[in-house]
């Protein structure tokens, strides 16, 4: 018969749980040592892939530890070690690298790969609590997740435990990408889908291109400035200098509008005499969140793209282009 609920002891067991599964990754940490740093570089130094093998609430950690290996540029599978010894072993390759999970080092279908990884001269890294185990033995590499307790009041369901065991998956993939120098543009590359793609999408992947840039020189006449602005379609239009062709300024429809209020008649002012200078501008390779943010900061809703290392216009992006790639 279920009980009923009492908020209290409710909050009081999720407090207790996190408590134990804190110490459990403190302790870990001060006991960490140069078996760690051997493990980061046998995966660093890998020339095939990272096979990540376990069984059980072991074998579903793997599972993670392997994505987020290969979401860092470190090619990474999990392998089900009860598959593997009815066939799947095959996977295995000279060269790859083994990351094999079991909490007590006993794992029956764990213990069973061991011997084709050995006879492929793969380095075996285990993750186990089990430090006098048959995994540990077995294994190049020993990483010591022993726990205390487990958060189950029963000491029995698998807690403090796979939270650590997952840490020290998280510590390797990211001491491997430093190591390998990884950007967040390597990780754009990764992620091209869903709101994280989104998030590192670059500004040349959404931006209207050299051809397609509203420009005019500053020598320009109104009327030639009006006919570039409204075949641009993007209510503005950049104005380069007649004899370096970089960025002198910008023309928006409000600073028409601004410049006939202010002086009456404008038909005989060129595109000098019009433009806002110091306009606002992006590069190419920048983050579109970060053009979002300068657009928003400055209340305008087009940025134009200036080439490297010079103030030359390359590429121009609309607030509507970010709102057609859902990043604003």
């Amino acid at each position: 018969m279920v009980r009923d609920l009492d908020p209290n002891a409710a909050l009081e067991t999720a407090r207790r749980v996190l408590r134990i599964e804190c110490e459990a990754l403190d302790e870990t940490a001060s006991r960490l040592d140069e078996n760690f740093s051997r493990a980061v570089d046998l995966i660093l130094h890998c020339k095939g892939r990272v096979v990540v093998t376990g069984m059980g609430k072991s074998g579903q950690i793997c599972r993670k530890i392997a994505a987020t290996m290969a979401s860092t540029g470190t090619s990474a599978f999990f392998l089900h070690a009860g598959e593997a010894v009815h066939g799947d072993l095959g996977m295995f390759a000279r060269g790859d690298v083994c990351i094999a999970i079991s909490n007590s080092g006993t794992t029956q279908e764990v213990l069973a790969l061991l011997p084709g990884v050995k006879r492929l001269a793969i380095p075996l890294i285990a993750i186990t609590g089990g430090l006098s185990s048959p995994l540990a033995e077995a294994a190049d590499v020993v990483i010591d997740v022993r726990v205390r307790k487990e958060a189950c009041p029963m000491n029995l369901a698998p807690t403090a435990s796979t939270t650590v065991t997952l840490a020290i998956g998280d510590a390797l993939s990211v001491a491997v990408l430093e190591a390998k120098g990884f950007t967040d543009r390597d990780f754009a590359q990764l992620h091209p889908g869903g709101a994280l793609g989104r998030k590192l999408m670059r500004v040349e992947e959404v931006m209207h291109p050299d051809a397609q840039v509203p420009l005019v020189t500053t020598s320009s006449s109104l009327t030639e400035t009006l006919r570039t602005m409204t075949e641009g379609g993007l209510g503005t239009v950049g104005v380069v200098d007649d004899a370096s062709g970089e960025l002198a300024g910008v023309i928006t429809d409000g600073d028409i509008r601004r410049a006939v209020l202010r002086h009456g008649d404008v038909s005989g002012k060129k595109a000098s005499d019009l433009m806002s200078q110091n306009p606002k501008t992006a590069r190419a390779e920048a983050l579109v969140e970060e053009a979002l943010a300068t657009m928003e900061k400055h209340s305008i809703t087009a940025l134009f793209i200036l080439e490297r290392d010079t103030r030359r216009p390359i590429g121009i992006v609309h607030l509507h282009d970010l709102l057609k790639a859902s990043v604003a």
